[in-house]
């Protein structure tokens, strides 16, 4: 039977050898793609013109770019998935049917989201908390002009990216991502210090790499392995898209729901900021909203390790399924635990003896000793359960790949919409701003609670052979 199948090494090679070999390239895409907003944010808040009211500019508009990325990880995610698990059931005709449909969805769905953006900017902006202040909302609107026009140059580059790796290619897709990021990193200072660009300098070198990666993943898509596109795979093919689209719901839902997070976190912050002794001060005001959005990015570094090992999983999980080997599954799952147990534990120790030289990063030269003062304490306080956070990122994942979309989705959901708005919500009332930063760890540790019952549970599944080939998956 594996002679018949291209990627017959996902059954055959060790998994922890496997589990490296697609983990490690779909980290450094995603660090990669982080560091784009990162990149950004460092330049903007050493560019003395812009500083910290930038940097809430930035924070403003990033969840607006979340949105947009969650649409494309459901598209791409879930075709992810389903391409691994039809190559591994040798169901060659769903793969190249399913590829193509995902690339017409994407174009659609980013070209439509682009003309929203382009007439609701302005409450958009508000609505995010843009509004803290004149500088800040003028800021935010100029960034987000430019980054709407890249939208669908960004999300055709991520949502293709998990394709290419369901191909059998994850160190290309590694390529195209980190590409765009060196033409972002080589524009970044020529536009924002060289020209004097501002704001429009820091969104346009960011579009630009996003178009460079978008053409990247053209360029392979023409040229797969594993699968050949061809006319009759470019069409909307309903009854695959009911299939695949389920199984990239977790990966919409979990950046969807951070988006009304960040909007419940920034209103919170922008609210009680405002009845603070320091921060209700003009020219203070920005600084929360600024400081928690370096965090939030922070943050995003580390959870994009956390994803990069659980979805470097995803097309092996994939194909193990469909060619029938729970215990291949079970093996390759208690490896991911303990990988994300680990990425959080170096991260938590980082965070708690270094906040200072962390935020020094983001032109804390040029500001307060409020700026600093504040930030070292979000750190602290806000990333405190940073190992609960990376074990729960990787159960959600997992349990994605193996085809369990209800439950996956189901504790995603709990994590960022009844846990992350609740808190967020409802913590400020009784401790201010602070109650803002307790918001994230008070998620977590409830979080975990619910992901050790799924894991053990999924073990046990895992380990009853019979039951998972009896449809259980």
């Amino acid at each position: 039977m594996s002679e018949n199948r291209s990627n017959a090494f996902l059954i055959e090679e060790k998994p922890g050898r496997l589990m490296r070999k697609y983990a490690v390239p779909c980290i450094i895409s995603l660090l990669v793609a982080a560091l784009y907003n990162i990149v950004d944010q460092i330049f903007i808040a050493n560019a003395a013109y812009l500083g910290s009211t930038g940097n809430a500019a930035n924070t403003v508009v990033f969840p607006l770019t979340v949105v947009a990325l969650a649409i494309a990880v459901m598209i791409g995610d879930g075709a992810c998935a389903f391409v691994s698990i039809s190559l591994g059931a040798n169901r060659k005709e769903n793969a190249h049917r399913s590829i193509g449909s995902a690339m017409i969805a994407c174009v659609a769905s980013s070209l439509a989201l682009t003309a929203l953006y382009l007439a609701l900017a302005e409450p958009l902006l508000t609505l995010f908390g843009g509004r803290v202040n004149e500088e800040t909302f003028h800021s935010a609107r100029e960034y987000f002009f430019w980054i709407t026009l890249g939208v669908p140059f960004y999300m055709f580059g991520q949502a293709m990216n998990p394709i290419i790796r369901s191909d059998g290619s994850p160190k290309f897709a590694m390529v195209t991502t980190v590409l765009g990021a060196v033409a972002n990193l080589i524009l970044d200072p020529l536009f924002i210090y060289g020209f004097h660009w501002g704001m429009m300098g820091a969104a346009v070198a960011t579009v630009l790499g996003q178009v460079l990666t978008a053409a990247l993943a053209v360029w392979y898509l023409c040229r797969m392995k594993a699968v050949r596109l061809s006319r009759e795979s470019f069409h909307v093919w309903p009854g695959l898209m009911k299939r695949y689209i389920p199984l990239g719901l977790c990966s919409f839902l979990a950046q969807i729901s951070l988006v009304a997070a960040m909007a419940a976190i920034n209103n919170m912050l922008q609210r009680y900021g405002a009845l603070d002794p320091v921060f209700g001060q003009a020219r203070y005001a920005q600084i929360p909203m600024a400081v928690v959005g370096i965090v939030m990015k922070c943050f995003q570094i580390v959870i994009s390790i956390s994803i990069g090992l659980a979805a470097g999983c995803i097309p092996i999980v994939g194909y193990n399924i469909g060619a029938k080997r729970p215990d291949r599954v079970k093996a390759l799952f208690n490896r991911l635990l303990a990988s994300e147990a680990a990425v959080g534990l170096v991260a938590l120790i980082i965070v708690e003896l270094f906040p200072r030289q962390l935020i020094a990063l983001f032109g804390a030269a040029n500001e307060s000793a409020y700026y600093t003062d504040f930030a070292v304490k979000a750190f602290r306080v806000y990333l405190c359960m940073l190992p609960l956070a990376t074990v729960n990122k990787g159960t959600f994942i997992f349990l994605q790949a193996m085809g369990r979309a209800l439950e996956s989705t189901a504790l995603s959901m709990v994590r960022e919409v009844v846990f992350g708005v609740g808190f967020a919500l409802l913590l400020p009332r009784f401790f201010g701003l602070d109650g803002v930063l307790y918001s994230m760890p008070v998620s977590d540790v409830l979080t975990f609670v619910l992901s050790a019952a799924l894991i053990l549970r999924t073990r046990a599944v895992l380990s009853r052979g019979d039951l998972a080939l009896r449809g259980k998956f």
